[in-house]
């Protein structure tokens, strides 16, 4: 097994960004401090209650992830969750505050906590789970921490492309950005906030799969969209993906499927060809 952190080896290997986001549509965030285990799904976490409300809310969700989040020197005050719709066209966020964890199996999280407009800023940190997050991950928390105001940033656990840190979310838009460096995580963020996307950052929409997401990015750099509005998805017919832009124009791009660098997965682990998509202008 190599040695070399994995976000090193891939950064080196020239893999793209492109269409590597995590494909999920409902976000549960659950705030547990300290030091997370590997696995969110590990027992000794929550109580048993807690967790079969999860297990429930999870398995009635469709393309649904529960996180772990916590702030570093928040303490002494009522635990949070948050139920998030991250949806192209319906995006919520929902704010639970939370006596206990315990009180997860108490509520119904289909419908319970209130609704609030500021968006969530989560930067993956699983140091349990990966080296480079720890790391890289961190540093970024760090760096945005006098920007983002509040209970707006989060650390994380495990977001989905370990080899991409440092991973950035934002929710309820749904975007997620990899290898944000310390020095422009501010830009990269502020920009996201703002509406307007940093494309040489950007990983994808969370809520396309993935040949969406390599179309997109097709799409926005062949005719300059930046901003989150410029675009909607409307089909995806085969290896065509249709959009709509904001003026009412039809934009399509045609995907193709191939083997990328051969990189690990995520530190210590062995190196193998990662999934590829390509997508031009139709």
């Amino acid at each position: 097994m190599s040695l070399a952190r994995c976000a090193d080896v891939s950064r080196s290997a020239g893999e793209p960004l492109v269409a590597t986001a995590t494909t999920v549509a409902n976000w549960l965030l659950v705030e547990v401090p300290g030091t997370w285990p590997r696995d969110v799904a590990d027992p000794d976490v929550l109580s048993s209650s807690a967790r079969r409300a999860v297990d429930v809310w999870l398995g009635l969700t469709t393309r649904s992830r529960l996180l772990f989040v916590r702030r570093p020197g928040r303490t002494g005050r009522r635990a949070l969750a948050f139920v998030v719709r991250a949806d192209e066209t319906v995006s919520e966020v929902r704010r639970l505050e939370l006596g206990s964890q315990d009180e997860l199996a108490s509520v119904d999280l289909t419908s319970a906590g209130d609704v609030v407009e500021e968006p969530l800023v989560l930067v993956c940190g699983h140091g349990t789970r990966d080296a480079c997050c720890a790391l890289r991950g961190t540093a970024v928390f760090s760096a945005l921490a006098s920007s983002v105001p509040g209970e707006s940033l989060w650390l994380s656990t495990h977001q989905g492309g370990h080899r991409f840190a440092a991973n950035v979310l934002l929710l309820p838009a749904g975007l997620q950005f990899g290898r944000v460096e310390p020095d422009e995580a501010h830009e990269v963020v502020s920009q996201a906030l703002s509406g307007t996307i940093v494309l040489e950052r950007y990983r994808g929409r969370t809520s396309y799969e993935t040949a969406a997401q390599a179309a997109e990015h097709a799409v926005r750099t062949g005719v300059g969209l930046q901003r989150v509005d410029d675009l909607r998805l409307v089909a995806v017919e085969d290896d065509v993906v249709r959009f709509v832009t904001a003026d009412g124009a039809e934009l399509a791009a045609v995907v193709e499927e191939g083997d990328g660098p051969v990189v690990p997965a995520s530190c210590g682990a062995d190196p193998e060809p990662q999934p590829l998509l390509t997508a031009r202008l139709a």
